[in-house]
């Protein structure tokens, strides 16, 4: 692979690695701790939706985004001709 295949490479994983973790942030730090009190007034199965985030929907929306990570890696590797 030519070096700036490479690095547009790098780059786009980079991006991809940035955006899943601003996601991750945003629903780990800001929905279950710093939004926690107004989520609270709303109620999913009979669990505050803040408590809900903080216990469980954070562990969910991780395993999602491994799960699209992986599909995007994927995606990206057959692209630039780099998959196993």
């Amino acid at each position: 692979m030519s070096p700036d295949k490479r690095k547009e490479y790098w780059q786009r994983n980079i991006r991809i690695v940035l955006i899943l973790l601003s996601i991750w942030f945003l629903v780990s730090y800001v929905f279950s701790i710093f939004l926690v009190d107004a989520l609270n007034s709303i109620s999913i199965g009979g669990a505050k939706l803040g408590f809900w985030f903080a216990q469980q929907g954070s562990i969910y929306v991780f395993v999602v985004l491994i799960y699209v990570y992986v599909k995007y890696m994927n995606k990206l590797d057959k692209e630039y001709d780099v998959h196993e």
